[in-house]
C-alpha cells in the first residue's frame, strides 16, 4: 500500500513539474455555473479561475491574471505599461480605474519634431524616446487595495513568479513573434539573452529569471517596489541609455485614478465603460444612441441598410473622436455635448440610405488619427458573487518599445506614440486636428482600449473587450449589437465577421465573407471603398443567460482562452 501511495506521490510530482513544458491547448467556448476569465492565454486564464476558487473575487482573479500574462503574454501583458478597467461590483456600483501611461516632465508638445517642424520617423515608436511612464503596476495595487477579498498581496503574485522562475511551453504565435522582433531585441538590448534565440519554435521553454526577480520584489513591497528603489532606478538608467527622457520623479509621481464610468443606456440595457483618456467610452455611447434610433433586428445582420447605417455613425463619431477628445485632466472633452442624443441626432442629419457621406463633408481637411497596435490584451471576469471586471491593457506596439530594463526583465511600452505628435497646426479651414491630444508633461496619452460591462434588469449580462487599436471601439459595439439585436450566443457574437470605419482613411476595412455579394456590391454602389483585412480585435467577452456563464475567446487569436468552474 505504502508502494503504490508513493507511486502516486511520484507520478503527481512529475506531472506538476513537466506541466509548464508543454503548450497549453486553449479553449474558445465554455458554459459554467459560478465564474469564469476570458484572457489572451490558457494558463493565465486558469491562474484566474484557481485564485477564484481559493476565495478570491473577481478583482483578486484580475490581478494574478494580468501579472501572468506580463510572463506568458509579452507581446502585450505587462508590468512595463498600463490600461483601463471597469468594475461592477455584486451592489450593481460601477467603478472605473484609469491606469493609463502619463507623459515624462520634461516630455513637450514638439517633442517628435525636427527644426522645420516635421515629424521625425521612428522617434515615438521605438527606443527611449517612445516610452511613457508605465501604470500597470500602480493599477492592479489600487484596485486590490480597495476592492479585492484575498487580504495577502503576496499571494496574487505567485502564480506569475512560479511560471517565470520554471518557464513554459511558448505557443507557435507567441514563436513567429519573437523570431519576427529579435533584430528589434537585439538592437536596443544587446546584453539581454532572455528573448534571443536563433529559431523559436513552438513548445520552447521559456524562463525569465530576471523578470521573477521583479515579481518578487512586488510581491514584497506593492508598488515601491516598482516606482521606487532599484527597480525605478533601473528603469530611468535604461530609458536614457536608449534617447529617452525619464526621471526617477516621474515614476515617484504617478498615481493610478478612480473615475466616473462613461454609462449610457440602449434599449433595455445599460452599458458601463471607460471615461477619457480613453475614447473607447464616449465612441461606444454615441454609436449605440445613433444605432438606437433606426430597427436593426428588422433589418437583418449585415444587411446593406444596417452595415450602410453602422458605417456612416462611424464615420461621424470617429470624427468627433478626432477632434473632441484627450485627457480630461489637461483638456475639456465635451462629455455631456457629445453623448447628447439631440446633437448626435443633428450628425445624422444628412444621411442618405442611397449613398455614402464622403468623410471630407463631415469635417472638410484632415485629421491624423492616432493608431494602438493590436498588441494590446484584454480580460473579461465574473466571479460567483457577480462581481464583474473588465481590464484592457497595453505596451502599444509587439514587445513595447523593444526596451528590457537590464536585470529585470521586462519590455517596457511604447505608448507616447499614442500622443499627436504634430498637433494643434490649423488645416486650410482653419480645424485644429489634435490639440486635445498634444503631448504635455503628465499628459496621458489619448486610448481607444474600451473594456466595457453591460447590464439587463440590473443584473450582469455581458463583459467584454478587446485589442485592435482603433478598431476596438467596432469591434465592441458589434458583439454588442451581436448579442442584442440579432440574438447571438456569445461564441456566435464572437467569432461573427466584422468591418469597421474610422473617418480616415475613408475606407469600410472588412474581414473576409464580412459580406454577402449582393450586399458587398450595393455597397460599392452607394460610394464606399473597401480593404479587406485579416482581423478586427480579439474580442473576450462573458454572457450570463439562464443563470450560466458563457465564454468566448476569439478563434482569431489562437491563445485566447476562457476558463470557468
Amino acid at each position: 500500500m505504502r508502494r503504490i501511495v508513493l507511486y502516486i506521490f511520484l507520478l503527481s510530482f512529475l506531472f506538476s513539474c513537466q506541466s509548464t513544458k508543454k503548450v497549453l491547448p486553449s479553449q474558445k467556448h465554455l458554459i459554467a455555473d459560478k465564474a469564469m476569465v476570458v484572457s489572451a492565454h490558457p494558463r493565465a486564464s486558469d491562474v484566474g479561475v484557481k485564485i477564484m476558487k481559493r476565495g478570491g473575487n473577481a478583482v483578486d482573479a484580475m490581478v494574478a491574471t494580468n501579472f501572468a500574462l506580463a510572463v506568458v503574454y509579452p507581446r502585450a501583458g505587462n508590468i512595463g505599461g498600463g490600461g483601463f478597467m471597469v468594475i461592477r461590483l455584486p451592489d450593481g456600483k460601477a467603478k472605473a480605474l484609469d491606469f493609463r501611461e502619463m507623459a515624462p516632465g520634461k516630455a513637450r508638445k514638439d517633442l517628435y519634431l525636427d527644426e522645420e517642424g516635421n515629424v521625425i520617423p521612428g522617434l515615438s515608436t521605438a527606443g527611449g524616446l517612445s516610452i511613457g511612464v508605465p501604470g500597470t503596476v500602480a493599477g492592479l495595487h489600487a484596485a486590490w487595495k480597495k476592492y479585492g477579498r484575498i487580504k495577502n498581496w503576496n499571494i496574487l503574485l505567485q502564480p506569475a513568479i512560479k511560471l517565470a522562475k520554471k518557464g513554459f511551453a511558448i505557443s507557435k504565435s507567441e514563436a513567429r513573434r519573437l523570431n519576427k522582433y529579435q533584430k528589434d531585441f537585439i538592437k536596443y538590448n544587446p546584453g539581454n539573452k532572455v528573448f534571443i534565440k536563433d529559431r523559436w519554435k513552438e513548445g520552447d521553454i521559456l524562463k525569465q529569471p530576471e523578470l521573477a526577480k521583479t515579481l518578487e520584489i512586488i510581491a514584497n513591497r506593492g508598488p515601491e517596489g516598482f516606482y521606487e528603489g532599484e527597480v525605478a532606478r533601473a528603469i530611468v538608467k535604461k530609458v536614457k541609455e536608449t534617447g529617452g527622457i525619464m526621471e526617477l520623479s516621474d515614476l515617484l509621481n504617478y498615481k493610478s485614478k478612480f473615475r466616473l464610468p462613461i454609462i449610457v443606456y440602449y434599449k433595455d440595457y445599460k452599458i458601463i465603460s471607460m471615461p477619457p483618456p480613453s475614447s473607447g467610452g464616449i465612441a461606444l455611447g454615441q454609436l449605440l444612441h445613433i444605432t438606437e434610433n433606426y430597427p436593426i433586428e428588422e433589418w437583418g445582420f449585415h444587411s446593406y441598410k444596417t452595415t450602410h447605417l453602422m458605417v456612416e455613425a462611424e464615420k461621424r463619431v470617429y470624427a468627433d473622436r478626432a477632434k473632441y477628445l484627450g485627457d480630461s485632466d489637461f483638456y475639456p472633452v465635451p462629455v455631456d455635448k457629445l453623448l447628447d442624443r439631440d446633437y448626435l441626432k443633428d450628425k445624422m442629419a444628412d444621411f442618405n440610405f442611397e449613398s455614402a457621406t464622403p468623410s471630407d463633408y463631415i469635417i472638410p481637411g484632415g485629421f491624423e488619427l492616432q493608431k494602438e497596435s493590436f498588441e494590446t490584451t484584454h480580460i473579461s471576469i465574473i466571479d460567483k458573487n457577480g462581481m464583474a471586471v473588465s481590464c484592457t491593457t497595453t505596451l502599444n506596439s509587439n514587445y513595447g518599445s523593444k526596451v528590457i530594463v537590464d536585470g529585470y526583465g521586462f519590455f517596457l511600452n511604447n505608448e507616447m506614440d499614442d500622443f499627436s505628435a504634430k498637433p494643434g497646426v490649423p488645416n486650410q479651414f482653419g480645424l485644429i486636428g489634435s490639440e486635445a491630444n498634444s503631448i504635455a508633461p503628465y499628459k496621458r496619452m489619448l486610448s481607444s482600449m474600451t473594456p466595457t460591462i453591460v447590464e439587463k434588469n440590473n443584473a450582469p449580462f455581458m463583459v467584454l473587450g478587446t485589442p485592435g487599436g482603433s478598431t476596438i471601439i467596432t469591434s465592441v459595439y458589434q458583439v454588442i449589437l451581436n448579442a442584442i439585436d440579432f440574438d447571438m450566443n456569445m461564441y456566435d457574437a464572437v467569432q461573427a465577421k466584422r468591418f469597421h470605419h474610422q473617418f480616415l482613411p475613408d475606407v469600410i476595412m472588412y474581414e473576409k465573407d464580412a459580406f454577402t455579394p449582393e450586399v458587398f456590391n450595393k455597397l460599392q454602389q452607394a460610394g464606399h471603398q473597401f480593404k479587406q483585412v485579416r482581423a478586427l480585435g480579439y474580442v473576450k467577452a462573458i454572457l450570463v443567460r439562464d443563470d450560466k456563464l458563457e465564454g468566448s475567446g476569439d478563434e482569431r487569436n489562437p491563445d485566447d482562452d476562457v476558463s470557468g468552474y
